[in-house]
């Protein structure tokens, strides 16, 4: 069975199935939930623990044997497998399947595994694990989400913001310096705890204890294109900049959204279903809820003009051509990661006539510097 995070208290405290499964990339949570498993597992006695990680030969036989037998000193035990690849191939599939038939109530099973595609979630070793046992998927928590998580794991400590305004920026202000690292948040709140008393923290308390220790996603960059959100793309764009990444990396990530924008765009033009070109060109998650907004905010001419624009980054970035002052105004910015965020702005915020003639980029919001 199929089992939510915020499901698993509730869940556990009726009792503990004889199998789970945890699986996803939200590393934080994912060891939050395991240890809240083990955690139930000693408490009924589960207090003899075995743990297997897949590893390149692993013998799958050696994992049977202990869900079969009995502990030396006759104890219920806990036998963890670790799957990291999220790939057991022929023999291991196999082994799982032989492992979800087999009954044995002194022995409970936890397997971790990392974020999986649907067609791994539809296999077969798969399949047999989530039906005999419990299948908890780890979600990650999207931008959007993140100052109400961040607030509620205040409340858990005792802890919460300000009402009203002052408590909104608090929020904001935290969320903005841990994205896309779920564990810095984690120790930011509970840095503000050994800090601040129980109680109400001010948004000065706040900014004077929370550091800038976010983990910038090319990936999530599309997102922030896609929403028309221009501050959170330029803070991600400084991010990664800081950070080292490959502007050539950053480059094709953001294409690929304008490309995608492009056909999903000729496609509803020449009367096909959007929900049928998202599901043709891959869009999912947060981006199939962003797709339609920045459809209508972009014109199609106004991709064709953003390739255009990504042909002259790519071989500026590759060192083989770029923009020098007093080049023809079509020509991209001397800096290749000033062009990035003007050919992303071509889905952020398309200029119009009635504007200048090229995006102006805010001042940097995070103080990363590429390092030297």
């Amino acid at each position: 069975m199929q089992l939510r995070l915020d499901a698993l208290e509730a869940h556990l405290a009726k009792g503990l199935a004889g199998l789970y499964v945890v699986y996803g990339d939200e590393h934080l949570l994912a060891q939050e939930a395991g240890d809240r498993i083990r955690a139930a597992a000693r408490a009924a006695g589960y207090t003899d623990r075995s743990v297997f990680t897949v590893e390149r030969g692993f013998d799958w036989s050696s994992l049977l044997g202990a869900s079969q037998s009995m502990s030396l000193f006759g104890d219920k035990q806990l036998v963890e497998l670790r799957i990291p690849s999220g790939k057991p191939g022929k023999d291991g599939g196999d082994a799982l399947k032989a492992l979800a038939a087999a009954v044995n109530p002194d022995v409970l099973t936890m397997i971790t595994l990392p974020r999986l595609d649907s067609a791994t979630q539809k296999a077969a070793w798969f399949t047999a694990l989530s039906e005999a046992g419990v299948a908890l998927k780890i979600d990650p928590v999207e931008r959007a989400q993140l100052p109400n998580w961040v607030g509620q794991r205040l409340s858990q400590q005792g802890q919460r913001v300000a009402a009203g305004e002052e408590g909104r920026r608090a929020l904001a202000f935290i969320a903005e310096r841990v994205e896309g690292n779920l564990l810095a948040a984690h120790q930011e709140i509970q840095k503000l705890g050994l800090l601040y008393p129980a109680g109400v923290l001010s948004f000065e308390q706040v900014q004077d204890a929370v550091l800038n220790v976010a983990r910038y996603d090319v990936f999530k960059l599309n997102e922030a294109m896609l929403a028309g959100d221009v501050g959170r793309l330029s803070r991600m764009l400084d991010g990664l900049r800081g950070e080292g990444e490959a502007a050539v990396l950053v480059l094709w990530a953001v294409v690929e959204e304008v490309r995608t924008l492009l056909r999903i765009k000729r496609g509803v033009a020449a009367g096909k279903p959007l929900a049928m070109l998202t599901r043709e060109n891959r869009v999912w998650g947060p981006r199939e809820r962003l797709i339609g907004p920045a459809l209508s905010r972009v014109t199609e001419a106004a991709l064709e003009k953003g390739l255009a624009l990504a042909a002259k980054l790519d071989r500026q970035v590759k060192g083989l051509s770029g923009g020098t002052p007093g080049n023809h105004r079509n020509d991209p910015p001397p800096d290749p990661w000033d062009g990035l965020f003007e050919l992303a702005m071509t889905v952020a915020s398309p200029v119009t006539p009635a504007t200048a003639s090229s995006p102006r980029r805010p001042g940097p919001a995070v103080t990363a510097r590429r390092p030297a």
